[in-house]
């Protein structure tokens, strides 16, 4: 007690903290780096080191990741942007250069009839889609990982950018247009055309500087195959008119589907014999030649090449009994020799086109990765979708200074290619080129290039046959799938709620 007494009556300068403090007792002061080296460690004395400035310290952290890259590091980046330098120096000359070889030319014949018909769909000239046919390959060989895909025009990708062409260049109420006022016309659609095609490259550009690859992840199998049978479905009803011999203006904006079809059921007592006695012929050829395809694709050593068949047929037919001038008969008309001179699209229409170019960028993605990674896991190979991003917008952007659409992969072509033995992107580049080349001199009906269309969707209707299984496996799936067109934005089992075309695949990818 003595002892606390005393500590209270010590005089000192702190008397009033003492009398906070009645038994003399202190807080303890905060325990600092110096104070703990001045208790602890006095026999290590750290002296506080200047700041160093700032300038250096940014110059070094500059320099650090040049020093960080080696020859080696350089040359992985150079084999990941050019796909080609890593598997072309292991590429098996003798097991697969004759696969190559006949896939391309194989492809190659049936990019051509095909490329004239998804132009109709477009609402450009039909030679526009031999230059979508052609471009595009050579750039996605160069850029690409998928090895057995199969780029040029797309029937979804075509009706997407038909629409949006439709809305930015209407065709003049008075359809009796003059020569010059029809190409002045066309000229105006093949612009707004290559700026949508333009517009979708820069943004899968932008996609893959921000690395957005990983969203191929999310595309589940079920909401690609809705897409796709949606489409079918459109094209086979605008494909109408063309097949019935019918001059009707293009439907666009809500419902289309159903305005196209009461114009065909309106119309239809003015149809054309000729054209359709045509497109009877047409169908009746290729729809049993691409079963034939099918069920004997193990005995056949290569495709049978029907629509470069039956477009040479219908030519020489349309040529020697001049079906244009004695029945009206709609055709393709002679298609200019070699290829445009490279234009910039015209960029201000780019604010005009920027709610199309974006649905149209995802729907490419979403088809192209998909369809990429089906295939890479058949032949046990990895695709890279940040790759993909790339070689997809490069070949959009490119393409459009060739007055060329949007494209993407293609189902049938790419079906084709795996049937007819293609293993790489070489494939017969060379000998494909020449084909496109010499089969720009093409006279067809306008009626033979839709049933083309039709019958290539062929896979796509036959989808539907999944849904019972979809049914007893998931009933989320099977409403995706069973009840979605490519315009229809709510997953619903009904086709009453469809918008406009351009808007709705994006939500349905999305979702």
């Amino acid at each position: 007690m003595s002892g606390l007494l005393g500590a209270r009556t010590c005089s000192s300068p702190g008397e009033a903290s003492d009398l906070k403090y009645p038994l003399g007792t202190r807080l303890r002061e905060p325990l600092t780096e110096a104070r703990f080296q001045q208790l602890f460690r006095d026999e290590e004395q750290v002296q506080e080191l200047p700041t160093e400035p700032r300038g250096p310290r940014l110059c070094r952290m500059w320099r650090r990741p040049a020093s960080a890259c080696s020859r080696r590091g350089a040359w992985r980046l150079l084999q990941a942007r050019l796909p080609p330098l890593r598997w072309l120096p292991l590429y098996r000359w003798r097991a697969w250069l004759l696969g190559d070889a006949v896939a391309g030319v194989t492809v190659g014949v049936v990019h051509v009839p095909q490329g004239m018909a998804f132009a109709l769909l477009t609402s450009v000239p039909p030679v526009f889609g031999l230059y979508t046919s052609f471009f595009p390959v050579l750039i996605y060989s160069l850029l690409g990982t998928g090895r057995h895909l199969s780029t040029g025009t797309f029937a979804v990708l075509s009706l997407m950018t038909g629409s949006a062409v439709e809305r930015l260049v209407p065709e003049p109420l008075s359809r009796n247009l003059s020569g010059i006022e029809k190409e002045q016309l066309d000229a105006q659609r093949v612009g707004a055309a290559a700026a949508v095609a333009f517009g979708s490259g820069a943004l899968m550009l932008g996609m893959f500087v921000l690395q957005l690859g990983v969203l191929s992840t999310f595309l589940s199998e079920p909401v690609v195959k809705a897409l796709t049978s949606g489409a079918a479905l459109h094209v086979l009803v605008s494909q109408l008119p063309s097949l019935l011999g019918l001059s009707l203006p293009r439907q666009i904006g809500c419902f289309s589907l159903f305005k196209t079809l009461a114009a065909v059921l309106t119309s239809l007592p003015r149809s054309s014999p000729a054209e359709l006695t045509i497109s009877a012929l047409s169908l009746a050829l290729l729809v049993p030649v691409k079963e034939l395809n099918v069920r004997f694709r193990d005995r056949l050593p290569t495709p049978i090449p029907g629509e470069i068949v039956m477009v040479l047929l219908a030519s020489v037919l349309c040529f020697t009994s001049s079906l244009d001038t004695k029945y009206n008969v709609q055709i393709v008309g002679l298609l200019p020799e070699g290829f445009p001179q490279p234009l910039l699209p015209s960029l201000a229409e780019l604010p005009r086109i920027l709610a199309d170019s974006l649905p149209i960028a995802l729907v490419t993605f979403a088809v192209s990765a998909s369809l990429a990674s089906m295939y890479a896991d058949k032949y046990n190979y990895t695709i890279d979708p940040n790759q993909e991003l790339l070689a997809h917008g490069v070949s959009n952007l490119i393409s459009s200074f060739f007055s060329c659409f949007p494209n993407s992969a293609s189902l049938a072509t790419t079906s084709l290619l795996v049937d007819a033995g293609g293993n790489t992107q070489v494939r017969g580049v060379v000998v494909y080129s020449g084909t496109l080349w010499q089969s720009s001199h093409l006279l067809c009906p306008k009626a033979v290039l839709a049933c083309i269309n039709i019958s290539s969707m062929r896979q796509m209707f036959f989808q539907m046959q999944e849904l019972p299984q979809l049914w007893h496996i998931s009933r989320m799936d099977f409403v995706r799938s069973g009840g979605i067109t490519p315009d229809c934005p709510f997953h619903l089992p009904s086709i009453l709620c469809i918008p406009s075309l351009y808007h709705g695949p994006t939500l349905t990818v999305l979702s």
